[in-house]
């Protein structure tokens, strides 16, 4: 989930990142967890153990996780990460309106088992990250992809040497996320370096047995995928055009005029400073993506701009925010997070060779998108695949796309080759397993793609 970007463009009055420090008021314990065990919120599946609470970075600087045993096999189950991004939404998104053991209804007042729930087949843990994000509090010291890696590593650390969750250190590992063209390269691609820190004695921890990133609706390489808002507001399966002739015409003008949004693209990946970058991020959504949006939900081009789907989950977590040990009144999104990753231009940056870097090590990687969504769309991530300079990078994009199938039913298109793979959703917004498809349940496709890629085997049913 990205944040709505229409709004968080006014006049930042510097690039200084924006901190919270009031966090005196909580008993933490730096380098360890504190965890509420069996809450009976959520997982309600007999003898599933659950957990949530914080890992303490610092005194002044704890993150918030709920942690799901997978209903088969725990022990040997892999252990998944889930992020939501924004940059600055809570990944209890994921959890509550996506995939995790329980749904919430469409009167936001209660859930439901979810029988799709990822923690089917494998132990998941959901974060909110970085600090200052959903249940975390503290000190906000996070302003890039990279110095969020380096937390949630650290995060991992504390998380995987307490003697509740260290039997998980040696299964298989992956990591799962929206903001995904950003976390997920980027997380990835840290947590080999600190294993290959490790291996070479030059630095200690615990390994972190990374197989699998899967990524949710990515932007990863703005200057491949910016083209994609253009042609997606012009022509998609939905609603052609999306935005009036004359928003269609500036946009495509102001992207391609000398100091257009290309020119800046470039000119940050030139060696530009922070303020170059940020520059980009706003006048690149300011002058392309808001004019092409139309009076329909960036989401979920179905919609209009006021849709309320998936339904919001803050009412039913302040009701059990005691149940499960949260320390702080819950934000969907922390404005304050969001701002300073625009400060730094982190939206802008590419990290396409971030990503075929961890292709390259061996990473399996599904990148799947909803073909209803706008704010990341399928148009811009297919134009990103012929950019990408990964050992499978050709004969992946030799392969035409096939029918992708649940159950019999069509679901989307498709291609694998070797370790990795892409799935087209049709009929899904940004969230994609917060969606169906005609014949099938919501969450189905989700789960079918999520579990085929978890083993190594990604093909239309």
């Amino acid at each position: 989930m990205l944040v709505p970007w229409l709004s968080v463009f006014a006049a930042l009055p510097s690039f200084v990142l924006r901190a919270d420090t009031t966090v005196d008021e909580f008993a933490t314990t730096p380098g360890k967890l504190r965890v509420t065990e069996n809450s009976g919120v959520c997982e309600t599946t007999p003898n599933v153990y659950q957990a949530s609470g914080y890992g303490d970075l610092t005194s002044s600087e704890s993150i918030w996780f709920w942690y799901f045993d997978s209903r088969k096999d725990a022990a040997n189950a892999p252990l998944v990460l889930w992020f939501n991004g924004g940059p600055g939404s809570s990944s209890m998104i994921g959890l509550l309106q996506e995939h995790g053991p329980c749904r919430i209804t469409n009167n936001s007042q209660s859930v439901t088992l979810n029988p799709y729930s990822w923690n089917n087949e494998a132990n998941v843990l959901y974060i909110d990250q970085p600090v200052g994000v959903g249940f975390s509090h503290g000190t906000l010291n996070v302003g890039t992809s990279e110095q969020a890696a380096s937390d949630i590593w650290n995060f991992l650390q504390i998380f995987l040497a307490d003697s509740r969750f260290s039997h998980l250190a040696q299964n298989e590992l992956a990591l799962w996320t929206e903001y995904g063209g950003h976390y997920g390269p980027v997380f990835a691609q840290y947590f080999l370096t600190q294993n290959a820190a490790i291996a070479s004695g030059s630095a200690t921890g615990v390994n972190l047995n990374l197989k699998t990133l899967g990524i949710g609706n990515g932007l990863t390489d703005p200057i491949t995928q910016y083209p994609g808002y253009i042609s997606y507001a012009q022509s998609n399966p939905y609603v052609s055009p999306l935005a009036p002739d004359a928003s269609m015409e500036a946009a495509t003008i102001l992207w391609s005029a000398t100091g257009g949004c290309q020119d800046q693209i470039v000119s940050w990946n030139n060696n530009g400073t922070d303020a170059v970058c940020s520059k980009a991020q706003s006048f690149c959504n300011g002058n392309i993506i808001s004019r092409l949006i139309g009076d329909h939900d960036e989401y979920y081009v179905l919609s209009g701009s006021d849709d309320l789907y998936p339904p919001d989950i803050n009412s039913w977590l302040s009701s059990v925010q005691t149940q499960i040990g949260a320390e702080v009144t819950r934000e969907m999104t922390n404005g304050d997070v969001y701002d300073n990753f625009a400060l730094t231009g982190d939206w802008m940056r590419s990290k396409l060779p971030a990503l075929d870097a961890v292709v390259d090590a061996g990473v399996r990687v599904m990148i799947y998108n909803g073909d209803a969504d706008f704010i990341v769309n399928y148009q811009g991530i297919e134009n990103m695949f012929p950019a990408m300079a990964n050992k499978h990078a050709a004969p992946f994009n030799s392969q035409p796309l096939s029918n992708y199938t649940v159950k019999g039913q069509p679901a989307g298109l498709y291609k694998t080759c070797d370790l990795l793979s892409y799935v087209r959703v049709f009929g899904a917004g940004h969230e994609v397993p917060a969606y169906g498809g005609p014949g099938l349940d919501v969450g189905e496709v989700a789960f079918q793609l999520f579990d085929q890629t978890m083993k190594g085997r990604v093909a239309s049913t």
